[in-house]
């Protein structure tokens, strides 16, 4: 393998070969949160391809669910996914 291969896992992670340690981590979701709703196919697919980030249930607690209308720009849409690098709505697969 190459230094710039990217390897596939199921549920649609990925992770480039020769990646830093950041970049690994992100990868996996490592400081992530996932805003979303048990039982919602959407949320299960992105905690599935994130499986080291931090899920929230927006459902459970109102004020969870107002953090992720503020991170969202009010938008009412799950999963929203924080990440250092910004703010995901929805998850589509090899995010």
């Amino acid at each position: 393998m190459k230094p710039t291969d990217k390897v596939e896992y199921p549920q649609g992670a990925s992770c480039t070969i020769g990646k830093g340690a950041a970049s690994q981590e992100a990868d996996l979701g490592i400081g992530a949160r996932i805003y979303g709703k048990e039982g919602c196919p959407h949320t299960s697919r992105a905690r599935a391809a994130l499986p080291r980030a931090r899920f929230v249930d927006v459902l459970a607690d109102p004020a969870s669910l107002e953090e992720m209308l503020r991170l969202s720009g009010g938008v009412r849409r799950v999963p929203v996914i924080v990440r250092k690098d910004g703010v995901e709505i929805g998850f589509r697969r090899g995010s």
